[in-house]
């Protein structure tokens, strides 16, 4: 790490800076925490900081997870102020949720890195399609199914979210779209489930990592990087309010356009790292 030149690690805090900027404007707009940035700006750090491949990814995801917890925060207390939340689905959500995290941080200690990028492109993938080719036809009712399916629903966005540093907002948003909420409701709520997603897969990253302490750089608890949590969180925090307002603004239709664009973008980006 002493061996890094210092204009080397001024570009990299000044990306983070920017990549806490977007995350937070993410955030807000698509009720997503911004992993599918702060992972790729988190990889360039550590790389530069000598952290080794093995664990790379993992400190990367943990530590994603962590700047994630304000910013999602701020993100559905905003939402809830504007009436946008559905709290009963967060409530029924929030504990199958958190234990699809837990399996996924346990998981994710020992899976290779391909495991996580080639999950992220299929999801990503097929979700942006709907987004940007979506039809009523598409929909599976009108009415959220029952109690069973939407357990399996919410482990399904915890789990998926450990894997790959994301706070659910992806998965829960194509879940409730394909039901007939309204975007700008899925957004909000999804932010909402995204709490105590993010809260449990710190907590799991962090022990999940333990045993490889020695190869995580100076501040860090298992894979969860102190530093880079100091950095990019307050931008990012910050910033999520002006993705809220708009969300708000924009039509439901182009809305969606652009969160299909985006996560197309993202699901390039994983493909090309793979290639």
């Amino acid at each position: 790490m002493l061996g890094v030149p210092l204009t080397d690690i001024l570009w990299l805090a000044m990306a983070i800076v920017a990549g806490g900027v977007v995350t937070g404007i993410l955030a807000g707009l698509f009720g997503i925490g911004g992993g599918g940035i702060i992972v790729p700006v988190l990889y360039e750090i550590f790389r530069a900081l000598g952290v080794p491949e093995e664990v790379r990814m993992q400190l990367c995801i943990g530590t994603s997870l962590a700047i994630i917890v304000p910013t999602t925060v701020r993100s559905y207390l905003v939402h809830r102020a504007k009436g946008a939340v559905i709290p009963q689905i967060v409530r029924q959500w929030a504990l199958p949720a958190v234990i699809g995290v837990a399996v996924g941080a346990v998981a994710a200690a020992f899976a290779p890195a391909a495991v996580f990028k080639i999950t992220f492109v299929i999801f990503t993938f097929s979700i942006g399609i709907k987004m940007l080719f979506a039809r009523d036809s598409w929909n599976l009712g009108t009415e959220l199914p029952g109690r069973v399916a939407m357990t399996v629903y919410g482990f399904i966005t915890g789990l998926i979210s450990s894997l790959v540093g994301v706070s659910g907002g992806s998965v829960s948003n194509v879940v409730l779209t394909l039901y007939g909420k309204p975007i700008h409701n899925a957004v909000a709520t999804s932010a909402g489930v995204g709490v105590p997603i993010t809260i449990a897969g710190t907590i799991g990253y962090m022990l999940a990592g333990w045993k490889y302490q020695a190869l995580m750089p100076p501040l860090s608890i298992g894979f969860v990087s102190l530093i880079g949590f100091a950095v990019m969180a307050p931008v990012s925090s910050y910033t999520a309010s002006y993705g809220v307002r708009l969300a708000h603004w924009l039509p439901r239709r182009k809305l969606e356009i652009a969160f299909g664009i985006f996560l197309m973008l993202v699901s390039l980006r994983f493909v090309a790292s793979l290639l």
